[in-house]
């Protein structure tokens, strides 16, 4: 073999092919560029809603990422300041219990994380309807409340933990099954929170929010009675019905804590009573995870 120790041309190349080496090694050998994701909580059951919290190693990366769950479901992102983004996976009754995978897809390296979505056991009811309460509802009553429940504003209003929007005793909790008369619902879980209290008890708003729904029993609201929906943004609903009276008007902003109706029995309800549906992107989940700390 010929040295290259007296031969110019020939040290040149071994350097130049040693310092291409060099450069790949370090290449390959750096961290790939890719979203921190902190998920909460990280042990879920089902009716929770899970947080998916980005954040870029990029500190001007300013797009939010794709967040999506499983089939290819998408959740809207949302910038939360410090450099964050998140989105909001909400999960009911109905939810496939076992491995969910979370991909967060951006301008960095996805993210495929697996989440064990634990299986929970809900209570049943049995409920016997009169004729004349089998068949309540109207269709602009439903395409109301669908479109209410369809709002993702991109503001967020709430702040920490929601607040009971009534002292009663809790009589009928989040995801009870019901059979009505003698047969078992199959597509029903009970979506909210049944708190009994007096006629004319003060229901006051689980966290600042926007008014963006005032159904009346007098305009048609005949299975939800007396109806107010807050919009607390980023997908984040309340709906409250069978009210006895409504104090707001829609396009109204209220704070945590403040008097918006009353307690009622209007509608299909066998007694005064306040719902309290917690509503993410369309899917009533638990509230009682929102009210034990929330989401900042």
């Amino acid at each position: 073999m010929e040295s290259t120790q007296n031969n110019p041309v020939l040290t040149r190349r071994s350097l130049l092919v040693a310092a291409a080496a060099s450069s790949t090694v370090a290449l390959l050998g750096r961290p790939a560029q890719a979203y921190d994701v902190v998920i909460n909580p990280t042990a879920p059951q089902l009716g929770d809603t899970i947080s998916v919290m980005a954040i870029p190693q990029d500190p001007g990366a300013t797009t939010p990422p794709r967040v999506t769950v499983n089939d290819g479901t998408e959740y809207p992102t949302f910038p939360i300041g410090g450099h964050r983004f998140r989105a909001l996976i909400p999960t009911s009754p109905f939810s496939p219990p076992g491995r969910t995978v979370i991909r967060v897809i951006g301008t960095e390296n996805t993210r495929n994380l697996a989440v064990g979505l634990r299986n929970r056991t809900f209570p049943t009811q049995r409920i016997t309807l009169s004729p004349g309460q089998s068949d309540l509802g109207n269709q602009r009553e439903f395409d109301r409340v669908a479109a209410f429940k369809g709002i993702v504003s991109p503001d967020r209003y709430w702040s920490g933990g929601m607040q009971r929007p009534n002292p009663g005793r809790i009589s009928t909790e989040y995801g009870v099954r019901r059979y009505y008369n003698g047969v078992f619902a199959q597509d029903y879980y009970h979506r909210g929170i049944d708190y009994a209290a007096a006629t004319g008890s003060p229901v006051t708003a689980p966290a600042a929010g926007r008014i963006a729904l005032v159904g009346r029993l007098s305009e048609g609201f005949e299975l939800h009675g007396n109806t107010i929906g807050i919009d607390h943004g980023q997908g984040v609903l309340s709906i409250m019905i069978h009210l006895s009276r409504i104090d707001v008007n829609e396009g109204d902003r209220v704070e945590v804590g403040q008097v918006i109706g009353a307690v009622g029995s209007t509608g299909a309800a066998a007694g005064p009573h306040l719902h309290w549906g917690l509503y993410v992107h369309g899917v009533c989940v638990d509230p009682a995870p929102w009210r034990n700390g929330g989401f900042e």
